[in-house]
């Protein structure tokens, strides 16, 4: 697990700003390019509930929660590594977005059957509801949800109770099996753009290390635009997010292993 947190340290970096970068372009502090519409961001202590559809091994289920934990590290971040990068969305006003685990449910029964339409999510979200949390929906590979592969994750929200305030939520699934060259890159041979071999997958999971590339994507989105009025460029129903921008680069035509 040690020496696998590591090469996240790195690729989460790398990854997430969509273009290859030199390690001092990496480090260097990059301008805010997303436009702010004013609305509540997700700061201070937040308590990231997990809720497991579908069969996750245990090993499986550690490496999502300890790269989560890794994002917040009370040791002071090494450059590079995630946690620094995680420290970035702190220049989205109002200061730290903190990560703390929290509850944990299994749902190996596949109650909503093994195919979830887009109302599903936050029905699932909702056992979790609450101000100041992040419900995260991670699917297995056997489950379908409507849109995935078109898409290899979401995040939205959702009323807490009767009343107006409102809660937040992710869902990733794991694509291992139904499009690992669009939603597990680069462990897998992308569908689009250059067809050099992917890099092999830290934890031997390819399914699971594309989880977490997703996840940690959606987790920036979430904290610095959770209910649609943050951070963002281009129209509200088709956002470019913190966590494609946050190294301040946008290029038409990026896919898997072409920048654009």
């Amino acid at each position: 697990m040690a020496a696998s947190a590591s090469i996240y340290n790195l690729l989460t970096l790398l990854l997430l700003s969509g273009i290859p970068l030199t390690f001092s372009e990496l480090v260097k502090e990059q301008p805010l390019v997303l436009k702010y519409h004013n609305g509540p961001l997700l700061k201070g202590k937040i308590t990231v509930n997990l809720i497991w559809y579908g069969k996750f091994s245990p090993t499986q289920r550690s490496i999502i929660v300890d790269f989560i934990n890794s994002l917040s590290s009370a040791v002071k971040p090494k450059v590079p590594s995630a946690s620094f990068w995680w420290k970035t969305t702190e220049k989205y006003k109002s200061g730290s977005s903190t990560l703390v685990v929290g509850k944990q449910i299994l749902l190996e029964n596949y109650p909503l059957g093994k195919t979830l339409k887009n109302p599903h999510l936050p029905a699932l979200a909702g056992k979790f509801n609450g101000v100041g949390t992040v419900s995260v929906i991670l699917t297995a590979k056997d489950v379908a949800v409507e849109g995935f592969c078109m898409r290899c994750g979401t995040h939205g929200s959702n009323r807490v109770g009767r009343g107006r305030v409102r809660g937040t939520f992710i869902w990733v699934g794991n694509s291992e099996t139904q499009c690992p060259g669009q939603c597990a890159w680069p462990f897998h041979q992308p569908i689009y753009g250059p067809q050099t071999p992917p890099l092999v997958a830290p934890n031997g999971d390819v399914g699971i290390d594309g989880m977490i590339i997703n996840l940690a994507t959606l987790l920036a989105n979430t904290v610095t635009n959770p209910f649609n009025n943050g951070y963002f460029q281009g129209p509200a129903d088709a956002p470019l997010e913190a966590g494609f921008g946050l190294h301040g680069d946008f290029r038409v035509g990026f896919v898997p292993g072409l920048s654009g």
